[in-house]
């Protein structure tokens, strides 16, 4: 079989826009006010080890259960009502599901976030496996979160089609060994010389991964 890995942050629902503006605005002027810290350095990095990220690159002026403080009162905002859905994510499920495929949610947040998205926009049941950031040591960009995400649909990760929005996201999906898709339809920001392939919108997602599923097959 084939499996599809997606990310949620900046491919299921467009959460970094609002996570952006939360950064700039509220979270690094009170963890690192003297430096100038660009939001795409930590996308996709779990939030708790963000700030051991800032304290090693700069001066943070806070301890670390202050900034994560700041980051659970963002997240409980975006994942409650600010965060948006992929267009046609629903149909494009279905399509993979007709393919023949497995789904599982890959994402450095918690699953308290996870819930929050997953209530809201009726996911339930969308997924075979949803793996957190807090289900392993090493966060991303290690390749730890895909590699316990295709064990647990009993997939290898060369079997598998991760789609990514980040660098260190896709450095975490091409080290586990997954076929990588960088897609840019929120954001921009991917190092593009790392995922295998990239679709800018979910049309062009859509074609990616069913021709990816039918190629396997």
């Amino acid at each position: 079989m084939v499996a599809v890995l997606f990310d949620m942050d900046g491919v299921v629902i467009d959460s970094e826009t609002a996570w952006t503006r939360a950064k700039r605005a509220e979270i690094f002027p009170r963890v690192v006010p003297d430096a100038d810290v660009d939001p795409g350095e930590v996308t996709g990095m779990y939030y708790e080890e963000i700030y051991d990220y800032l304290a090693e690159h700069y001066n943070v002026a806070v301890d670390r259960e202050t900034c994560l403080d700041l980051f659970e009162q963002a997240g409980r905002d975006i994942y409650g009502g600010e965060a948006t859905l992929m267009d046609g994510f629903e149909a494009l499920l279905a399509d993979i599901d007709n393919g023949g495929a497995q789904v599982a949610l890959v994402t450095s947040s918690p699953h308290r976030w996870i819930d929050l998205v997953v209530d809201q926009f009726g996911l339930k049941d969308a997924f075979d496996a949803v793996v957190s950031g807090t289900d392993v040591d090493a966060g991303k960009p290690a390749p730890d979160i895909y590699q316990l995400a295709a064990r647990e649909l009993g997939e290898d990760p060369a079997g598998c089609i991760a789609v990514e929005d980040s660098t260190n996201g896709a450095r975490s999906a091409t080290a586990a060994g997954t076929f990588c898709v960088g897609y840019t339809g929120v954001h921009d920001e991917l190092d593009r010389s790392i995922p295998d392939v990239i679709a800018s919108d979910p049309k062009q997602l859509r074609a990616v991964l069913l021709e990816r599923i039918d190629e396997a097959h």
